[in-house]
């Protein structure tokens, strides 16, 4: 006699089934990584399922999920479209305080604020978050960033005492800021409204050339410990 198949239902059905919860709730289950069909994690409510297990993490919430925003260390010599496609499942870094859970929903639509100039290095932001690009692109000129700079040669005298009391470049001004030597052959920049082209012309003002240059900071977020090509969330608590 031959086995009856088993009917095929969705995954929010049975989700519904399991816990009694609404179609909405069973869907926030899904879209937040708590459900799991024969041990393994699957986002997507329209996810068939014929006779395989159903089960919901410990500690699940029908709360609906973060849209999410994940900070990049940028290696040197990528724009913005090669920078996001570092951003991978496996490229997460290892010791991410976050606590978030990862989900490949967080990596779709994501769009890069405040990218880094070209051929600069450090902390990159990418976000799916409305509100995380809409404050970055309104209120990033405003933000303190933290560089540091890489040069070569020597400082002309009296020079940053000059640029650092107010200057223009490009035709718009320049916010005042903080210089100071990390080592001989390196500066530290505390500076807003950086543009492309900006920390170098500041250098050869004063006689030096830069040669490389890397964010760690953009308001409260800093770069932090993390490696090159890597990255980690940041949790909706946190505010630049």
């Amino acid at each position: 006699m031959s086995d009856v198949p088993q009917p095929t239902r969705r995954l929010d059905r049975c989700v519904i089934e399991l816990t009694g919860c609404s179609r909405r709730e069973a869907e926030n289950f899904i879209a937040g990584g708590w459900v799991r069909v024969d041990g393994e994690v699957v986002e997507q409510p329209q996810f068939p399922v014929t006779g395989q297990a159903v089960t919901l993490d410990p500690g699940a919430s029908a709360a609906p999920a973060e849209a999410a925003t994940m900070l990049l260390h940028q290696p040197a010599g990528l724009d913005a479209a090669a920078a996001l496609a570092v951003v991978t499942p496996e490229s997460r870094w290892d010791e991410d305080p976050s606590g978030w859970r990862l989900l490949h929903r967080h990596f779709h639509r994501l769009q890069a604020a405040m990218p880094l100039p070209p051929g600069a290095s450090g902390l990159a932001v990418f976000s799916q978050d409305h509100r995380v690009l809409r404050h970055l692109a309104d209120a990033g000129s405003r933000l303190e960033q933290e560089w540091l700079v890489d040069v070569e040669g020597e400082l002309s005298p009296y020079g940053w005492k000059r640029l650092s009391g107010g200057t223009t470049f490009a035709g718009w001004p320049v916010a005042p800021f903080k210089v100071s030597w990390q080592s001989e052959q390196r500066l530290r920049f505390a500076i807003k409204g950086v543009r492309p082209g900006l920390l170098d012309w500041l250098c050869a003002e004063v006689g030096l050339r830069a040669t490389a240059s890397r964010r760690l900071r953009i308001g409260r977020i800093a770069l932090a410990k993390m490696p090159p090509a890597t990255w980690r969330y940041l949790p909706p608590s946190d505010r630049f």
